[in-house]
């Protein structure tokens, strides 16, 4: 079976990315944590046995920690969030890929035994997600495009994952979730995850 991890990344620019953290924290230091994010999600993908896909906000980076042995780059599509997640399953999905998901690059506590058990989750379900705690989810995974996941949500909500659970229950799609874990975000977050991991 040919299974296919998505990865959502920004080109770590100061500035540019967690602008939430670095309202608080200063741009400098909002670029430091994003770029341990980066590698973090780096390192736990390598150890998956899928094949790996980083999706570039803006613009590919050929020079960077994503090596191009080990991760095919790609870039998103210039929508909403729905419409990017939707259009890189669809890419996947179009070139024979059976089991696809996708994870961003915000959550510390992801870990290559949660990616590796949703994998297998999959096998028996027809979705699987990872809710996040601020209401959104860090992780999905389909068996084959459900393009009404991706419709009528309120991105970066705290609504995303309910509204997303509705539509598994209205389109009676057998879902599995994973533990919540908690993204990081805001200076809060970050806080948080520190203890947590410590």
């Amino acid at each position: 079976m040919k299974t296919a991890l998505i990865i959502f990344v920004r080109k770590p620019e100061l500035g540019k990315v967690k602008t939430r953290l670095a309202a608080t924290l200063g741009d400098d230091t909002a670029l430091e944590i994003y770029k341990e994010l980066l590698q973090h999600t780096h390192n736990i993908a390598l150890k998956t046995t899928a094949d790996r896909f980083v999706f570039y906000y803006s613009q590919i980076d050929t020079d960077d920690i994503w090596n191009q042995n080990n991760f095919i780059k790609k870039l998103q599509a210039d929508a909403d969030l729905g419409t990017k997640m939707n259009d890189a399953f669809t890419q996947i999905f179009g070139e024979g890929y059976e089991n696809v998901m996708i994870i961003g690059s915000d959550c510390f506590e992801l870990t290559t035994e949660i990616i590796s058990n949703a994998f297998e989750q999959l096998n028996k379900n027809d979705v699987v997600i990872g809710p996040a705690n601020d209401g959104g989810y860090y992780l999905l995974g389909m068996k084959k495009l459900y393009p009404q996941l991706f419709e009528n949500k309120q991105w970066s909500t705290a609504d995303v994952y309910q509204q997303t659970i509705a539509d598994f229950e209205k389109e009676h799609i057998k879902y599995h979730a994973l533990v919540t874990l908690r993204d990081v975000d805001t200076e809060e977050d970050w806080l948080a995850t520190k203890n947590s991991l410590s």
